[in-house]
């Protein structure tokens, strides 16, 4: 099984206390200040934004909207790739086998619940998750959904790792398919969605090592480090040189970025932003970027006041 991690920038052994632990008799008080200066950017917008951010070594957050569920569009692949790594730690699946993507056909007669779709070329698993991640190349995830055996595998997955409010129900050829058929401005559809809050949870479950082996954490946010997509949102938020890993989503009317920022003293902020609305794709990134250099600037210095900051990681 050649399941080796990438020595890449979260390749090197962290350790993983729980985050939060070190605020738990303290409020943060950058908190009210990005809070406030986060509402003034959202205010902004004529649809409906969520934000969700988590400072899982200090133990600071902010929400927007945290609880309400979101579009989640490619972001989604983040728990796919997890369930899949899941699968190679219990022996079922390999990274080194072959796997074939999964191309969309055109239908014939009246709609299916589920697009079909047929096999493609074929790749290692480690290939496909590498597409999936890094260009978000919907029929390399495709292929491993179906390896794990679908939508369902991926909430049980997500249920084990104590992840609420976030819920996988289409392939990603049916997603592309139906995109459109709801305004997610307008309309809450649960289905494929999450909550900010859920999403860092997930994000801060995976850093802490808490979801997955240390290996696989490391193959998954490694990958994650290499994203090409999405220049113009969180990325274009961050300083030159900031180690980030994240995974963007798009649909129509739907800009997505969720990720890891490491700040300047080796704390890990878990970040997503979902934003909706008429503006477009580009104003949507700008306004990503806007949020993301607000979380930064807010909690890249510690927390003050007396308040203790336990850095598991250097």
């Amino acid at each position: 099984m050649q399941d080796r991690a990438h020595a890449g920038p979260y390749g090197q052994g962290y350790g993983a206390p729980g985050y939060g632990t070190s605020s738990a008799a303290y409020q943060d008080p950058r908190d009210l200040m990005v809070q406030q200066q986060l509402a003034g950017i959202v205010a902004q917008s004529r649809g409906r934004i969520g934000v969700a951010a988590v400072d899982l070594d200090g133990g600071g957050q902010v929400m927007i909207n945290g609880d309400q569920p979101f579009p989640m569009a490619s972001t989604a692949k983040v728990a796919i790739a997890a369930t899949f790594l899941s699968q190679v730690e219990a022996g079922r699946l390999r990274l080194d086998q072959n796997l074939p993507m999964m191309i969309r056909v055109a239908e014939r007669g009246p709609r299916s619940a589920v697009a079909p779709v047929r096999q493609g070329p074929i790749y290692a698993a480690q290939s496909l998750m590498e597409l999936s991640i890094t260009h978000s190349n919907n029929e390399a995830t495709d292929g491993l959904l179906s390896a794990v055996g679908g939508p369902q595998v991926v909430n049980a997955w997500l249920t084990r790792a104590g992840i609420t409010g976030q819920h996988l129900d289409h392939t990603m050829a049916t997603l592309v398919r139906d995109d459109g058929a709801v305004d997610p401005a307008r309309v809450i559809d649960v289905r494929t969605a999450s909550t900010p809050r859920a999403m860092v949870a997930l994000l801060g479950a995976i850093d802490r090592g808490n979801a997955l082996s240390p290996q696989s954490r490391a193959i998954l946010l490694d990958t994650m480090t290499r994203t090409v997509t999405g220049s113009k949102r969180m990325r274009a938020g961050l300083p030159e040189g900031v180690v980030f890993a994240h995974k963007t989503g798009t649909l129509s009317g739907v800009t997505d970025d969720v990720g890891i920022i490491r700040l300047p003293d080796g704390r890990h902020l878990a970040v997503a932003i979902f934003v909706t609305g008429p503006e477009g794709h580009s104003a949507h990134g700008a306004m990503i970027a806007q949020i993301t250099r607000t979380l930064y600037d807010g909690y890249a210095t510690p927390m003050s006041g007396g308040a203790t900051i336990a850095l598991g990681r250097k």
